[in-house]
């Protein structure tokens, strides 16, 4: 029988032309005013091969921190080590406001490009995705904003996050550029995207899938307390884990990232030393039984 093999070989971020790293790390909690600590964090995910930094305008608040405060924290580990951000593919996110809740009209997306800029200290943002959708605005005057920005230079490419697959589509069909991302949440407990054309529509136009919460916010992760079916998730995926002598989370990263849309998983965590064993997922392997048992424990029921 055929093993579904991982590879740490860099690949394309769909059709932009870069070169990124399977594993993606992400800053919704990197926060503080230790620059050293930061600092530290960053070169964590270098140790784990990863090159593909995914942070966001909105990453902040959620710490009883400012507006931007993830973008400044890193703007200001740039500032005392400038070599850091030329070896990254750096991605930021946009379009939630405080109290709207969403905006992509074009005078809002060209404000938060460049606050992003100014926070983060750099020319510019290799990847800028649309956070989550703006009913409100014309997907028309998305796309001819994003088009202006990348050829100001301001970004090199443009993603979409939380995109149902008809937004997506309605977007791309206004772009003369690609689309090179979209950002779901997908983890052994979020497989909304196995079913829903997510995945699918990736696969067709050769976007890049970055997976946000890939441990199922923590869920995966944790050993507290938990509903029957996370437990029952996580039984799954320990048995695995002892098969290659990782830990839980190596195989829930791994999970996802067999899929053949390559999902890139973005980890979450803050601690340096869970941020380097995320490179565990490569020594992972899955007979096709053994990924469709971990799809089947969190859908509570087998498999037609």
């Amino acid at each position: 029988m055929t093993e579904i093999i991982l590879s740490s070989e860099p690949r394309l971020l769909g059709k932009s032309g870069m070169l990124v790293s399977p594993l993606a790390w992400g800053m919704w909690r990197f926060a503080g005013d230790d620059v050293t600590a930061a600092r530290t964090r960053v070169e964590a995910a270098f140790e784990a091969g990863i090159t593909l930094f995914d942070t966001a305008d909105i990453y902040g608040p959620d710490n009883d921190e400012p507006f931007g405060a993830a973008e400044v924290l890193l703007g200001r580990v740039f500032a005392e080590a400038p070599g850091l951000r030329d070896k990254m593919v750096l991605a930021s996110k946009g379009g939630i406001r405080m109290g709207v809740p969403y905006d992509s009209s074009p005078a809002y997306i060209v404000e938060a490009v460049d606050a992003s800029l100014k926070r983060l200290k750099t020319e510019r943002i290799d990847l800028w995705q649309i956070h989550r959708p703006d009913l409100l605005t014309h997907p028309a005057d998305i796309a001819a904003t994003l088009e202006e920005l990348v050829l100001q230079g301001k970004i090199v490419s443009v993603g979409v996050s939380n995109y149902t697959p008809a937004q997506t589509a309605a977007l791309k069909s206004y772009l003369n550029i690609p689309l090179v991302s979209t950002q779901p949440e997908f983890s052994a407990l979020a497989t909304a995207p196995l079913f829903d054309g997510t995945m699918d529509r990736a696969i067709k136009y050769g976007m890049a899938v970055l997976a946000w919460s890939p441990l199922g916010q923590g869920r995966l992760a944790s050993n507290d307390a938990a509903d029957d079916r996370t437990t029952v998730v996580r039984a799954v995926l320990d048995t695995h884990a002892d098969k290659y002598g990782v830990g839980r989370a190596a195989v829930a990263y791994a999970w996802i990232m067999a899929h053949p849309a390559k999902p890139i998983p973005i980890v979450g965590s803050q601690n340096p030393a869970r941020i380097i064993e995320a490179a565990d997922a490569y020594k992972v392997r899955f007979e096709r039984s053994e990924w469709y048992a971990i799809l089947e424990a969190s859908l509570g029921e087998r498999l037609p």
